[in-house]
């Protein structure tokens, strides 16, 4: 049974979820609330010795507590999953489970078990309001599915990178930087030259993605491993009428890597291998410029991952 104090973490929780996902024109935003709830479902995971196949098995108790498999056809175009959003939300719903899981440290497997028997909870009262269980459960399944590959990407891209490139090669933590920085500006550059040539007309054509959106996941990431906040990230870049200079040795470094790793998850949709490399230079930038002996100070950091992503893509999208 519940004690009182756990029954009042997973009351706070749902407020906490339905909290984070109010928006000032629709109120509570049912998809952001799903991301929220995708990131406790992963971050719960990850307290586990196998997260991959912890969260499998949260998924199967799911749907046994609702009665049905998830929907299984293809989402609708207009279903825009944009991972910059999702990897946003999800990581508010990580620390959100953090924090819950504080109350629950002596039994991790009930807290699992509240997580179900919350998350059946919201998708039925949602199903009253005119929307199938069937439909948000496989939205959730791509959220949690998608943060837990963001998080595997940043922390296996950098590993590789430090153990491959710097251990074997000589490589500098700012050289895995610039490399992954460059992996990230490259993927949008290709992904924008994908859209070009489609109709804009055609409704299988992604929405737009600008390299400001993709840096937000970068900066967002090295803030949250620990760099300070501040505007001097792009402090020294070079005016926008100087030819580009792209760090296309470091880059041709990553790719290898970055390509067996991502053939291996699977994962894809160019966003999301942009968004993940990106998450993985803001985390290498935490690793290079905080700490007792930061290798770069923070001011020099910021703006060598901010170059490195800017001059890469206008180098490949600008030049087209």
């Amino acid at each position: 049974m519940l004690s009182v104090e756990k029954a009042e973490v997973a009351h706070l929780l749902q407020e906490s979820l339905s909290k984070m996902a109010l928006t000032e024109d629709k109120g509570t935003d049912i998809r952001l609330m799903l991301q929220v709830m995708g990131g406790v479902l992963t971050e719960t995971a990850f307290f586990f010795e196998e997260p991959d196949e912890t969260l499998q098995a949260i998924y199967t108790k799911i749907s046994a507590v609702l009665g049905c498999d998830a929907y299984e056809g293809d989402l609708p175009y207009w279903l825009d999953l944009d991972p910059v959003q999702i990897d946003s939300y999800t990581e508010r719903g990580r620390v959100l489970a953090r924090m819950a899981m504080e109350d629950w440290a002596d039994c991790e497997f009930g807290f699992v078990d509240m997580l179900v028997m919350l998350t059946h909870h919201i998708m039925i009262s949602w199903e009253e309001e005119g929307i199938p269980r069937a439909e948000s459960f496989r939205l959730l399944i791509e959220y949690a599915t998608r943060c837990m590959c963001f998080e595997v990407a940043a922390q296996e891209l950098c590993d590789v990178l430090i153990e491959k490139k710097m251990g074997r090669d000589g490589w500098t933590l700012g050289d895995c930087l610039g490399g992954l920085s460059g992996a990230a500006g490259w993927r949008l550059a290709k992904l924008n030259l994908l859209h070009k040539k489609m109709d804009k007309d055609d409704a299988r054509r992604p929405s737009d993605f600008d390299l400001e959106h993709l840096v937000t996941a970068m900066t967002t990431e090295a803030v949250r491993m620990g760099v300070p906040a501040g505007s001097d990230w792009r402090f020294g870049l070079a005016a926008n009428d100087c030819p580009a200079n792209p760090p296309l040795e470091l880059l041709n470094g990553v790719e290898p890597y970055a390509q067996l790793f991502f053939s291996a998850i699977p994962m894809h949709d160019m966003r999301d291998q942009a968004v993940a490399c990106a998450k993985a230079a803001g985390r290498m930038l935490a690793v290079l410029s905080t700490g007792d002996e930061p290798e770069i100070a923070h001011v020099i950091a910021k703006p060598l991952a901010m170059m490195a992503i800017t001059e890469t893509y206008q180098a490949f999208w600008v030049g087209y």
